[in-house]
């Protein structure tokens, strides 16, 4: 379809509800919000008052009481809605098992 916008994502993503905190690296300006979807690779946020595209950040999700601190980018800001993170590619293994825990739905 022309003009339609290409989905970029490389791995799948399932509807994921979760506390989040962003922390904005170069400011150390803090957000507290919702997500409302997860996969290996990412996360979108729901906030009124998304951060800049490119901007790096820290982002720790709280699920179940269980916590986990990711680095990452927004990488695309939709207005008054929400935005979409990119995490780091180099997590750690154990980040990775903890993702693919709340991924599967697994508690």
């Amino acid at each position: 379809m022309p003009g339609a916008m290409q989905d970029k994502r490389t791995a799948n993503r399932v509807a994921f509800i979760a506390a989040v905190e962003i922390t904005e690296i170069a400011t150390g300006t803090r957000l507290s919000a919702r997500t409302s979807d997860l996969s290996r690779t990412g996360c979108y946020i729901d906030t009124l008052n998304p951060i800049p595209t490119k901007t790096v950040v820290r982002v720790r999700l709280t699920q179940h009481g269980e916590k986990l601190d990711l680095p990452g980018r927004v990488v695309y800001v939709s207005p008054g809605l929400g935005m979409g993170v990119r995490f780091d590619e180099d997590l750690a293994p154990a980040q990775f098992t903890v993702l693919d825990r709340w991924i599967s739905g697994v508690k």
